[in-house]
Parts: structure tokens; sequence; C-alpha cells
């Protein structure tokens, strides 16, 4: 069955694959009276076109594909779910009413809505227990999670695939698996969700009982893996598509591109109507003027083409041009109309067999004209490589110089549709996003290439990707802020997220902001000196009295007209970073003397981690965490690069000041922080990145601008005494900790700014030494190394030598080893294990080495679980 329809004054489209009545009213729609009454509470003024047509059969328990540009709105199946999920009597066959329903969304942020959602409309429902569940990287984590009782469990693929290890029974109770924003999760994480489907597949065919199983995708675009969703792990679904160009996606209607100079439109015309008449079609050409229909028109007509043209001039009416196309085709013509957009409704064609761009339409437009094919979509998912090559329909768009502003709308949708792209489209595009660029130049640096190194969707994003040379410098840091780059102290005041932060530098020798701040609130506590301000103007800077503080504010913004004395500001504490609204009568007249100092205000982003799982934002609970970590607290950092008031530093590390011994102990690195917690992963391309972004900065200027961070500064440590002097070690591990004591705010564990750097000096880097256990016998050595979920790992061998590196939860780690005696290189080998790497070295002499090292080493020590001692053994050393 294939169906489609237009309803109501909008003439909303609609594509089924089977007879659906819609359920337009809220009362009628077939919902539990709980979830009706909830949805009425919370003013719901559905249900939608869409949601009239998606409501039935899921509530029917069928499978259902659903593409609408409401695709992306959880109500399209919550409230059925819900209903479903009031009888009890079909899961009786279940031990426990656990995980019945699971919804997939592609990223936290989505899976919180869903999660919120269900909580507001179950309430009206028997006792439902949804349970949201998002796991970071660490496994315990996993393993604690309760699921018995909950009907609903809300996470994501990769989320969903930590838990099956600790939970593998999940998905044999499962009746509803909904997959939320298709197309995003089939883009984003394609493996992982075809892995769940793989095992939901497996455990359906296993389960015990007559158990209902449905799956649910809703989103708004089609993905070329909605087929092979459909014809392997779905029972014959409703496809409900409300969004014509998503419908002939699915209908497999041709997409061409034919690239051609404007002034040679009509001779290209010519041609695929040459093409087009050797079958017998039905050819719409769609052009935006009067003019040109009558100009195709007469060009076709003096080359023998036989057509007809419809525009809003015309003197021949609607159903006149309509009962001649017809006839045109019956009697063994091919039947040509040209005409304009306007004229489409009234002629109301639905069974043309190609359509042909003349001019380039709009994105609404061009819906409406492939509209006029949707009769010769095809119906269903198609299983033949023949059918696959047979399209009935096709649509071709003429592209020439002047279809500029339409090229990226046109690329997009062709990638989409998978169809042939040719280059001169590309070039098209590139030059149109080059120029929206430019168009961006005033707009803020964008806030995901600054703390990721990387934007993933430019071309929706907002703001630009380019440097502004009068923005991005013309408020550069001063130098006497940074002296030491190598080491600078930062407090940070404001937590954007976890790894993006506004606060102050400050200076260990005299600082100016300690000083300036003293003087004002001395100032401000003598009445006399606390004028208001009368007028308030933008960007001027003001006095702001909080508690017994006195702030440095400058105004952002004002109301547009002062029909009230008093009235809210909008302004900015330039010291700290944060915005706030206040009362006008707040502000106090700020003497020049105390605006003579810049703003000291700085932008500080942690480099090197970013969220997993793909996910482009940090999860509140990470951002949290660093939060009441840092907030208001000294920390010593690294700077390796700056753009304007932006520092990008690598390592960032809490400190406590111990003033009596005059040092400092390292509590904490905040990047090892983010790591820790499970939902942080390396990120090594992001220096790099922010250093290709600033390239763009004439080389002069970004020279000197640059000068005072890049070179090595070694000022000033000639007093400062060996840092291992001072460092206070309890055991071996605690030296990973970065919890060691030096001098003034010299580092201890330098990290180092890049991968490459890494595998260039990995050998001289002051990296966390593992615990390595080691025994023998007369062949070969086997060294355990004590490190857990050890990635990005080396093991280089030479004949005297083994260098091993690799990371464990966001720390590196470093073992370079000079043998005691000769290996083998070429068959020594390592082994990377869940809680160990195992390496194997191939004696080069067969015998029992007294030792294994030329050198004492505290952190390697014999294996005794292996060890086998015979009488006839010499005492060995550990090391």
């Amino acid at each position: 069955f294939q169906s489609f329809h237009s309803v109501g004054k909008e003439k909303n489209f609609v594509f089924l694959s089977k007879k659906i009545e819609p359920s337009s009213l809220l009362e009628a729609a077939p919902l539990f009276d709980g979830v009706k009454k909830e949805l009425a509470w919370n003013k719901f003024s559905g249900p939608t076109f869409t949601e009239s047509y998606c409501w039935p059969p899921v509530a029917q328990r069928c499978d259902v594909v659903a593409i609408s540009h409401q695709g992306n709105d959880p109500l399209l199946y919550i409230p059925p779910v819900l209903t479903l999920l009031q009888l009890e009597s079909d899961y009786q066959a279940l031990p426990k009413m656990g995980g019945v329903s699971l919804i997939l969304c592609p990223g936290w942020k989505k899976a919180q809505l869903v999660f919120d959602l269900l909580k507001t409309y179950s309430k009206g429902c028997r006792h439902l227990y949804p349970v949201l569940i998002i796991l970071g990287q660490n496994k315990e984590a996993a393993s604690r999670v309760e699921i018995r009782g909950c009907e609903v469990v809300v996470t994501t693929p990769y989320n969903l695939l930590r838990l099956l290890e600790h939970h593998p029974g999940l998905l044999c109770r499962l009746c509803h698996l909904v997959l939320d924003e298709i197309e995003v999760l089939f883009s984003d994480s394609t493996q992982q969700v075809f892995t769940i489907l793989d095992r939901y597949k497996k455990a359906t065919a296993q389960a015990q009982g007559n158990l209902p199983h449905q799956i649910i995708a809703v989103g708004t675009q089609w993905n070329k893996h909605i087929r092979p969703l459909i014809k392997e792990f779905m029972n014959d679904p409703h496809i409900v598509i409300t969004v014509i160009e998503e419908a002939a996606i699915f209908g497999d209607v041709q997409q061409v591109v034919q690239s051609c100079t404007n002034s040679n439109r009509t001779a290209e015309l010519l041609k695929i109507l040459d093409f087009t008449q050797r079958n017998l079609q039905k050819v719409l050409v769609f052009t935006d003027s009067v003019t040109e229909v009558e100009m195709i028109h007469k060009a076709l007509k003096s080359n023998s083409v036989v057509s007809l043209k419809k525009h809003k001039e015309s003197k021949c009416n609607a159903q006149c041009v309509l009962e001649r196309w017809r006839k045109m085709h019956s009697s063994g013509t091919p039947a040509v109309l040209v005409l304009t957009d306007d004229c489409l409704q009234s002629l109301g064609i639905t069974d043309a067999t190609c359509v042909i761009h003349f001019s380039v339409p709009s994105p609404r437009g061009f819906g409406q004209r492939l509209q006029s094919m949707r009769d010769n979509f095809c119906s269903g998912i198609k299983d033949s490589a023949v059918d696959q090559e047979h399209t009935k329909a096709k649509s071709v768009i003429l592209l020439t110089e002047n279809s500029f502003c339409h090229a990226p709308g046109i690329l997009h949708y062709l990638k989409h549709a998978e169809a042939e792209i040719p280059e001169e489209l590309n070039d098209l595009t590139a030059r149109v996003l080059e120029s929206e660029e430019d168009e961006k130049i005033s707009r803020p640096l964008c806030a995901s290439l600054k703390t990721f190194g990387i934007c993933r969707n430019r071309t929706k994003c907002p703001d630009r990707h380019q440097i502004n040379l009068s923005i991005d410098t013309a408020q550069n840091i001063a130098d006497e802020m940074i002296e030491t780059p190598e080491r600078v102290t930062i407090l940070p005041l404001l937590i954007v997220h976890a790894t993006n932060y506004f606060g102050r530098i400050v200076k260990k020798q005299k600082d100016q902001y300690a000083v300036l701040a003293k003087e004002m609130n001395d100032y401000f506590k003598v009445p006399e000196h606390r004028i208001s301000v009368n007028t308030v103007e933008k960007s001027v800077f003001y006095g702001l009295p909080e508690r017994t503080i006195c702030h440095r504010v400058q105004v952002v913004e004002t109301p547009t007209k002062d029909e009230e004395n008093v009235y809210k500001v909008t302004i900015k504490y330039i010291d700290e970073g944060r915005t706030s609204q206040v009362n006008s009568d707040q502000l106090l007249c700020l003497p020049a003397k105390f605006q003579s100092l810049p703003p000291q205000a700085v932008e500080i982003v942690v480099c090197r981690v970013k969220p997993i799982d793909n996910e482009v934002e940090w999860n509140p609970k990470v951002t949290n965490h660093i939060n009441h970590k840092i907030k208001g607290k000294l920390h010593h950092a690294k700077v390796v690069h700056t753009l304007g008031r932006t520092v990008w530093v690598d390592p960032m590390v809490g400190v406590t000041s111990l003033p009596t011994l005059k040092m400092w102990i390292n509590e904490y690195n905040i990047r090892s922080e983010i790591l820790s917690t499970g939902l942080g992963t390396d990120n090594p391309d992001h220096v790099g990145e922010i250093q290709k972004l600033c390239r763009q900065i004439p080389v002069l200027d970004h020279a000197e601008s640059l000068e005072h961070f890049t070179k090595e500064n070694t000022a000033g440590l000639e007093e400062v005494s060996s840092p291992q002097d001072t460092s206070i070690e309890e055991n071996a591990a605690e030296s990973c900790n970065i919890k060691k004591m030096f001098l003034d705010v010299f580092f201890l564990d330098d990290v180092v700014q890049t991968k490459e750097a890494e595998d260039s000096t990995v050998h001289q880097q002051k990296g966390c030494h593992p615990q390595i256990k080691w025994f023998q016998d007369g062949v070969t050595v086997t060294l355990k190394v004590q490190i857990l979920r050890a990635v990005d790992s080396k093991c280089e061998f030479s004949r005297e030598k083994v260098a091993f590196s690799a990371y464990s939860e966001g720390k590196l780690y470093v073992a370079d080893l000079e043998l005691y005696q000769s290996v083998m290189a070429e068959k020594s080998t390592c082994v990377i294990k869940d809680t160990e790497a195992v390496i194997l070295l191939v004696k080069e002499k067969k015998g029992v080495w007294c030792k294994l090292l030329k050198n004492k080493n505290i952190h390697v020590s014999l294996d005794f679980e292996h060890w086998e001692e015979s009488e006839d053994e010499r005492p060995f050393t550990v090391g």
C-alpha cells in the first residue's frame, strides 16, 4: 500500500507505506487516559500532523519509521509507549518488569530531555520507573547500575554497550526499542547501533514466551542505513514520511546535476529532452519567470519539441492545460510542460516522471516540484539489483554560475541522497562557504574551535572560524601578566564548563590588581565617594559594590528606552569575566585612577581533553566536579598558546602553598581529574589545531606576539634548588599522583603539548614509571607492566634496551630499561591486556640472568609467584 495525503488548509504532505487512520484529536487518540490528562495539564496543543499518524501504529505495537521536520520531538513516541506500558498483561512472561522499554538517544543532552519528559508524562500512569544511564569509561560504574524494576531505560549507544558488559540480560527482556533522531545515531555511531540491533535480534530469537517486540525509529532525515534497519531488523513496519524531499529519497527519485553556463541552459535542456523522448515520459520544466517560460517554449517549438506552457499570464486555464497534458501522453507523444512554480498547485500534477529545474528553486519550491512526481516514487524497500538500477522518477538541476547561493543546499541534499556530485558543485560550494565565513567575521571566535580544536558543523555554526585581527588581537594580554609562560599562577573565577574558565593571572611579585582592589575598597568605604550614576552609558566602566568588595564593571547592554529612573542593565565584571544584570542605581562613578589598569579577566582553556563518545558538550557531572574543585583556588599552569585575551594551558595544576617552608604542593592535575571521571578522553590534536588557526595571523605580528611565550625561559631557575631534592615520595605509586613538592612554582611533571612531541621525546620526559614484575626461564624473560587499560602504547626493542610507553586513565607511563644482558629484539614481543602489559624478551644466549637491569630501579621487582628457584641458582637481585 502506498498513500499520499494533503490534509488541512496547509496542504500537509504525508507518505504512508500502509494505511493509517490519523488521530487528529487528543480526546480520540489511542492513549491511556492518564497520559491524556498529563498532556492536557501541560497545555499540550497537539497532536501535530505527524503525531496523528505516528501514535496509532505505535500504540498497536507495530514497528514504525517516522521522518518529519518534528522528528526530533520525543512526543512522537512517548505518549503511545507509556500507554503500552500500562498493559501489564502483555509482559506477564517476563520474570521481572525491568528494562521493558529502551530509548537510545544520540547524546547525553537529548537523553536528559527524554528522561525529563518521561518523568513528566508518566505521572498519570501506574508507577513507572524510568532511569537515565550515562556511564563513563570506568568499568566499575557500569557494574554498580541497578535496572531492576525500571520499565524504561534512557541512554546512548556507547553507554548501552558499556552497560551490556555487566547486564547482558537486558536485551532479553526488551519489548520496545526506540531509536531517537535516527539520522544522528546512524551518522555518529553507526557501528554501535548495528551492534546493538544484532544483539537485540539474537535476544528476541531466544526469548521465552509470547512477548511483544517493537522497534520505533524517528528522525528528521532519511538515512541510507534505515534501509538495512527495515530489511534486517523490523517486521513489515509502518513508514510515515511528512517531508517531501525525504520521501523522494526513500522513493529512489534519481537526482542529477548538469553543469552549464547560464547562457547555455537552453541548449543543455534540449539535450536532456532528446534523451527523455526516447522513452514515453511526462516532463515538467520549471522556471521562475514568465519571460523564461515564453523563451523556453519558443526554443522547444523551433526545435520540433511539442510542449505546453503555463504561467500566471497564460490565457489557457489550469484545467485546459491539464487535459491537453493527459491527451499528449495517452496519444503516445512525450508530454512536456514548461511552467512557473505558482501554477503547480492549481494544476495538481502528481504523475510526472521527470522534473527539470531550469532555474534553481528555493528549498520550499524544490519540495513542491518533487511532489509533482510522487505517484512514481518507489513504494518500498527494494530487494534486487535490477530494481536498484531502474528509477522511474528523475530530477535534473541545471547548475550555472548564477546558482551561487543555492550551491551548499544542493550539495547537502545530493550527499544525503547519495547522488553523483559534479566537481563544479564542490568548487562553487567551497566559494559560497568561504563567503559566508567572511560575513561572520565580526562574530566571536567559535567556542568549540577554541575548546576542542574543531567545530563539528561550520555551516550551521553562527560564529566565525578564522582570525579577525581587529577583535582577536585588539586586547592582547600584557606581557607583564605572563612573565614566565612555563609557570603562571591562575585564579579561575567563572567556570563555563569543564575545560573553559574565566579568571585572573596572578603575579608572584607585587600583583597590580591586588593593589588596585585594596585601593578601590578603601576609597569606596568613604560614603562621600559613593556617587551614583545619573545616565548609564554603554561600554563605560563603573564601580559596583557587593558586600565588602567593590568591582570594576563595564555596561554591555542598556534598555532601548529609559522609561523609568531605575532600570536593569547588563554588566560585565572586567576583572572576573562573568556577566550579570543589576539596577542602574547600583552603579557608581569610577575615578580615572581606577581605570588605568587594563581589564584583568582572561579566558582559560585546558588543552588535550574532550568529552567521550563523540559528544560535543561536557556532561554537567564533569563541569560540576571541576567547578567545585577549582573555582576561586590558585593553580599553576604552563601557557602553550595565547590569542587576544585567551590562554591555552597544559598542564594546569591545583596547588597549595606552604608559606613557612616556601613550598607549593601539587594537589591535582585538571586534565587528569577530568579523565578520571571516565567522561573525558585524550584530544591529542587540540594544540596543533589552535596553532594552525593562528597561522592566519600575519607572520611578523604573530612572531612578535608569541616570541615571549615560545622561547625557552630559564630565568630565575638557577636560584632554585633541584626539584628532586624537595620532592616527597611515600612510595613508587605515589609518584604518579602529582602530589610532589617543589620550590617556587617549578613543575616536576611537565606535560608535553602534543602527541607528536610525545613520540619524539618519550624517553626523555618525566612520565610516571609503572610498577614492573619480572621472571625468567632459560630462554626468555617475562616483564609484567602493571598498567590499567593502556592506550597509545609503544614498545621498542633493541639488543640491550627496552623502551615502553603508554597512557592509562589520562596519565603517561614511561619505562626505559637498560638490560643486564642482550636479547633478540626481532623476536621479542609486547601484548597489551586489560590490567597489564606483558613483555616477552628472547635471550640472545640461553641461560640464567643474575639480574634484569644494569642499574637498580625501585619500580622493578621479582615476580615471586612465577619464580621457581633451584638449589643451584645464585641469589638474584631485584632489579
